[in-house]
């Protein structure tokens, strides 16, 4: 019975994170396009210049407790007030060094306006970082149902705010201030959902606990949002922010695409492998699964938007934007595998290995950056391709280490993610090839999506696909 319950819980998580971050994503969209509309390249590249410095100061702050805490066999209301205190203190720090800070960040561009948009963007961090205990409930409790609502409430509020300020003039200002209403929201609403609150017995003792294994998580959060956004700072430093803001803008629909499937994974990769950690050959079978399910929605999701990356940014965003259709087309192959790689990341970190996980980060950020660099000189196309294929290589690294933990061999990975890699990638480069002379860009992006979309569902039923089957038998209410 626990079994069928841990199956069943674990399939309405996955159910309830696509249907909300569909949602989610669909809400995304509209917002950004009416933003990408009403703003200029250069705006949204004054707010991506700062994005890896409020990202580096959120991971400060969360301290890798929220894993922390989800590993705890027992938490009691000591450890999650111990974590409250220590995160509000180590956010206002950081945003006081943060707010010295600002006026060397803009001379380091050579842009003086980044000064004061960079103090007021930076207070989001701060916010945020009141929501780290509620989080942590709700994530070891399994709530996605909860989250998910919590997001899309928050996502309509800002996104009616940043819309209404770019239509006022008030330009990279609102994408900034549509920030800021985001986490408020996340934040009141995760303290109305869970009822928790602190209290003023003020005791750091349960940290030392998990100080051990939450500091190598916030060393490698630290590096994997250097990794996200090193590009994007690297077109900064070495040409403008024009071109920052069309990679910035290629790369929000690439992680539009990747967090519809990093999503549905993420509240319940960690918690259902914690509650098979002590039995390795289940572990491993439930891997699997989940590595196959993932590699089943992100390649043709992926591969997809890559196919018609031109056609999207065109329809939504108008031709102003045309620049960051190639980008973006590259950008979705790598995208495709993010899913995968954070599958891999969150078995090693709920099998107690922070340091592996911080070090395969380190080395991955440091490997780029020297590459990105190196590749400068041979201009942009050479960097982007550089940077997709090295962070796509890295899965074989993060493969070995999985491996070691639950003998996941190298024929498993690959009978688990090939017939879904081999089959979008055929369907998307046939079609295309087959569709290219088309010039009405509606027409064509209704083609592509509607062969492909039809072919791939069609192969996969005939060739007798476990997962697509006990998907759709799910879906029709068959099957658990």
């Amino acid at each position: 019975m626990e079994v069928e319950s841990l199956k069943e819980k674990t399939a309405k998580g996955l159910l309830w994170g696509g249907v909300s971050n569909g949602i989610q994503q669909l809400l995304n969209l509209a917002f950004g396009i009416f933003l990408a509309r009403l703003l200029t390249q250069a705006d949204y590249g004054m707010v991506g210049l700062l994005t890896v410095f409020s990202s580096i100061a959120a991971a400060l702050q969360e301290g890798g407790f929220i894993s922390a805490l989800n590993r705890k066999k027992e938490v009691g209301k000591q450890d999650y007030n111990a974590v409250f205190w220590f995160n509000a203190t180590c956010s206002v720090s950081i945003y006081l060094l943060l707010y010295q800070a600002a006026p060397f960040i803009a001379n380091f561009y050579n842009e003086p306006d980044l000064t004061p948009l960079a103090r007021y963007l930076f207070l989001g961090f701060v916010i945020s970082s009141l929501n780290i205990v509620p989080r942590a409930i709700m994530f070891r409790n399994m709530m996605v149902k909860e989250i998910n609502l919590i997001t899309l409430i928050a996502l309509i509020i800002a996104g009616i705010v940043g819309v209404t300020m770019a239509a006022n003039g008030f330009a990279y200002w609102g994408i900034a201030t549509q920030t800021i209403v985001f986490v408020s929201m996340i934040t009141l609403l995760s303290y109305a959902f869970t009822r928790w609150h602190p209290s003023l017995h003020i005791s750091f003792q349960p940290i030392k606990g998990m100080i051990g294994f939450s500091s190598k998580l916030v060393i490698t959060n630290v590096f994997t949002i250097i990794n996200q956004n090193l590009f994007a700072n690297l077109i900064g430093k070495f040409y403008s922010v024009n071109e920052v803001g069309n990679f910035s803008q290629a790369n929000k629909w690439n992680q539009m695409g990747h967090t519809f499937v990093n999503s549905m994974l993420n509240g319940v990769a960690q918690p259902v492998f914690a509650k098979v950690d002590e039995d390795r050959e289940r572990q491993l079978r439930v891997f699997r699964k989940l590595l196959r399910f993932t590699a089943f929605v992100s390649f043709p999701a992926m591969f997809g938007l890559s196919l018609v990356s031109k056609e999207v940014i065109v329809i939504a965003i108008t031709e102003k934007w045309l620049a960051s259709a190639s980008i973006l087309s590259v950008l979705c192959i790598w995208g495709a595998f993010v899913p995968i790689n954070n599958l891999f990341a969150n078995l090693i970190i709920t099998r107690g290995h922070s340091n592996v996980y911080m070090w395969c980060t380190i080395v991955l950020c440091l490997l780029l950056l020297g590459a990105v660099i190196g590749a400068y000189p041979f201009g942009f196309e050479w960097m982007l391709w550089i940077f997709v294929g090295i962070n796509i290589a890295w899965l074989l690294v993060w493969w070995w280490f999985v491996h070691q933990e639950i003998g996941l061999t190298f024929v498993d990975l690959l009978r688990d993610i090939s017939p879904y890699l081999l089959l979008s990638a055929v369907l998307t480069i046939g079609c295309y090839y087959l569709l290219e002379s088309i010039s009405n860009i509606y027409v064509s992006l209704l083609l592509k999506v509607v062969i492909v979309g039809i072919l791939y569902v069609a192969v996969l039923w005939m060739a007798g696909s476990v997962i697509l089957k006990e998907s759709v038998g799910f879906l029709l209410g068959k099957g658990k």
